[in-house]
């Protein structure tokens, strides 16, 4: 295979990113990579340190993406509708980009994720600033609606609510208004 002109770490990424898309997060690694882009092995090298360089170099985009999908999807919205935006936001996202999806889930390390990481916890704290928890509970409530959220996004994705009715979009709607009652009527105390 002859390398390719114009491989940059910034094309890198890219092709890794839709690849991820293409064939799963897990799947991606630097041979897979270079088979797709026509290259041989050796030639990623110079741009990635090896496969988990890699997938890190995936998490990260990932983060970057979404944070601008929920950005976008949370402007100038508060109380319900913020959340409805910031749920919506992530389940398209999701749906649209299901390896990249799987990258935002994996652990990556705080120095590496960076601004990425920080952007989406902090998009995902403010969509709450609407129903006025105390700041010590605005860990508890990003972590119950990401792992509602994660949780229903994954079964849906490998097609676990395909068999039975009502259709999931329904389901999706009564779980949003579950977490918007959860999160009006939040505990003050640690029972």
């Amino acid at each position: 295979m002859a390398a390719r002109a114009g491989l940059t770490v910034d094309a890198v990424t890219t092709a890794a990113v839709d690849l991820a898309d293409a064939v799963g997060f897990e799947q991606v690694t630097v041979s897979a990579l270079a088979r797709r882009l026509g290259v041989q092995p050796a030639s990623l090298y110079s741009h990635v340190r090896g496969t988990d360089d890699l997938r890190t170099r995936i998490s990260v985009r990932a983060l970057e993406q979404l944070g601008d999908a929920l950005a976008l999807a949370l402007a100038g919205r508060a109380g319900r509708d913020a959340l409805e935006a910031l749920v919506d936001a992530v389940r398209d996202y999701a749906r649209r980009h299901p390896g990249r999806w799987q990258a935002t889930q994996v652990p990556v390390d705080v120095a590496q994720a960076g601004d990425a990481g920080r952007r989406v916890s902090a998009l995902m704290r403010g969509a709450l600033h609407g129903y006025g928890l105390p700041p010590q509970e605005e860990v508890h409530a990003v972590r119950l609606l990401g792992s509602t959220v994660n949780g229903f996004v994954r079964i849906e994705t490998s097609g676990g609510f395909d068999h039975s009715r009502p259709d999931a979009a329904t389901s999706w709607r009564r779980m949003t208004a579950v977490l918007d009652s959860a999160l009006r009527h939040w505990p003050d105390d640690d029972t």
